[in-house]
């Protein structure tokens, strides 16, 4: 297993956006420079990963340019906003003005937003470049990013394996180096799998803090709302909070966003913090290699003294059956309605299940698990709905104000094609958007076969700082995000 600790990156494929806004407020580049260096590094691993399904790229050098030109006509640096000349990369299914934003669903391939979402806005106004959007699973409805319109994203270290989803290709591009952060949605893991996966940070955060404003599709109701959130896929973690700040606070048009207030990773002391490691809480055995991993960890937040212990989760095992519940009485809106709602000729079970047809071997299953589950009778997930809130003030009340170190996936990024049909596999990151806690995604390092390693940082509810503070420590530690060969050739 590798971890070991990298040297300060020099490359600007490799630096953090933080430190790249600085080095063009202080004119040691150019945003001209960084934004270049980013192209030609997505344009070189596009043929590899197939994660950028339509660029901006004439559009972000001439954003570059005129970022360079306030930069000399500004008297005082500091004046600029954070991420000054900075470039980032959106997640397809995040409205964008003139970008696609179908979300993988042939029949919606012509649309073309006219308008930003508020957190796309936000990050423009924070002096952020888009650079283009990222693929996703089809409807954003799966952990593989796949879908019949723009094809299959491949994951940034091994092109036979997952990129993760539904954020997938946010995850690749961040990974391969071709993006120091983007804008990602998380409902069930969907930043945090491709984070893993592709050996970078992800922040889902906590329930309305984040307006949803903007995606396609979105829940309808305040339960399944709550569950979804737009966060921060960064290849540092000294982005995350600043992001988090960016793209915070009510748009007064999300009913559920609330204003809240966001704590400094700077105030919280490691020294005397609960850090939980959740024992018998998987459907399979998380791999040996990733139980190592969350040791080395933990042992590395003892050292910094933080108290460990040990709690026995058994209710997780059954919380994705809360959550697969909650999602179907609470979404509002059906796999089936979304597709009718978007196409053009009507829908049947039996055009949506076509293999040759235009949906994805991921929503043909989705679609035969829907149909089935309106044959079954209510009660029962009408019970598990309403045992929500149980589960969730047990998860909360075990963490408090400490952090829970858990498992991301049993194990690293899959080969294409194996997590399809395995709903269970979602359990390990799915059940904290069920309990409404903030979870930081951590890498730690790369495995004998140069595949991510990682952790979550489950923290309390509003202690995404807290999170935050702990991808901190174990990046300072273990080095964080690795760079492929691709991202080095």
């Amino acid at each position: 297993m590798s971890m070991a600790v990298h040297a300060p990156p020099h490359s600007l494929i490799e630096r953090s956006a933080v430190d790249l806004a600085e080095a063009i407020r202080t004119r040691q580049t150019s945003s001209r420079e960084v934004v270049e260096a980013h192209i030609e590094q997505l344009q070189r691993t596009h043929e590899a990963i197939n994660a950028v399904v339509a660029d901006r790229y004439d559009a972000a050098r001439a954003d570059a340019d005129a970022a360079d030109a306030l930069v000399s006509q500004t008297a005082d640096p500091d004046t600029l906003p954070p991420l000054h000349g900075v470039p980032c990369t959106i997640k397809e299914a995040i409205a964008m003005a003139g970008m696609p934003n179908c979300s993988g669903l042939v029949s919606r391939h012509t649309y073309r937003s006219t308008e930003n979402a508020p957190t796309v806005q936000r990050m423009i106004d924070a002096g952020a470049i888009p650079l283009g959007v990222t693929n996703t699973p089809e409807l954003c409805l799966w952990i593989e990013t796949e879908n019949r319109q723009y094809g299959r994203t491949h994951n940034a270290y091994d092109p036979k394996r997952t990129a993760g989803g539904s954020s997938g290709g946010e995850g690749a591009v961040v990974g391969s180096g071709g993006s120091p952060l983007g804008l990602g949605a998380d409902i069930g893991g969907s930043i945090r799998l491709p984070a893993f996966f592709n050996g970078v940070f992800g922040l889902k955060p906590s329930p309305g803090l984040v307006p949803n404003t903007g995606q396609f599709p979105m829940p309808e109701t305040e339960t399944a709302a709550l569950m979804l959130t737009i966060g921060p896929i960064t290849r540092r973690a000294e982005d995350l909070m600043p992001m988090l700040r960016v793209i915070a606070g009510p748009d007064g048009v999300d009913p559920y966003a609330r204003a809240q207030p966001i704590g400094d990773p700077d105030d919280v002391q490691l020294d005397g913090l609960r850090v939980l490691l959740s024992e018998d809480s998987s459907y399979l055995q998380v791999s040996k290699e990733l139980r190592a991993a969350r040791l080395k960890a933990a042992e590395t937040l003892e050292a910094a003294g933080a108290k460990l212990e040990i709690v026995s989760f058994r209710s997780m095992k059954r919380a994705l059956e809360l959550y697969l519940a909650v999602l179907k009485i609470e979404a509002g809106v059906s796999v089936k309605d979304l597709i009718v709602a978007e196409g053009s000729t009507p829908m049947t079970l039996l055009r949506g299940l076509r293999r040759k047809g235009p949906h994805t071997r991921a929503l043909r299953l989705l679609l035969m698990s829907e149909w089935l589950t309106g044959k079954m009778p209510q009660g029962p997930l009408t019970k598990s709905a309403a045992a929500r809130a149980a589960f969730a003030r047990e998860i909360t009340d075990a963490i408090g104000d400490g952090v829970l170190l858990h498992p991301s996936h049993p194990r690293v990024a899959p080969r294409h094609g194996q997590t399809i049909g395995k709903p269970w596999l979602l359990t390990a990151t799915a059940i904290f958007n069920l309990a409404g806690t903030p979870v930081a995604q951590i890498p730690l390092g790369l495995n004998e076969r140069g595949l991510p390693l990682g952790v979550q940082a489950v923290a309390g509810p509003g202690g995404d700082h807290v999170a935050v503070a702990v991808a901190l420590e174990l990046e300072r530690a273990h080095g964080g995000w690795v760079p492929p060969p691709r991202a080095r050739a």
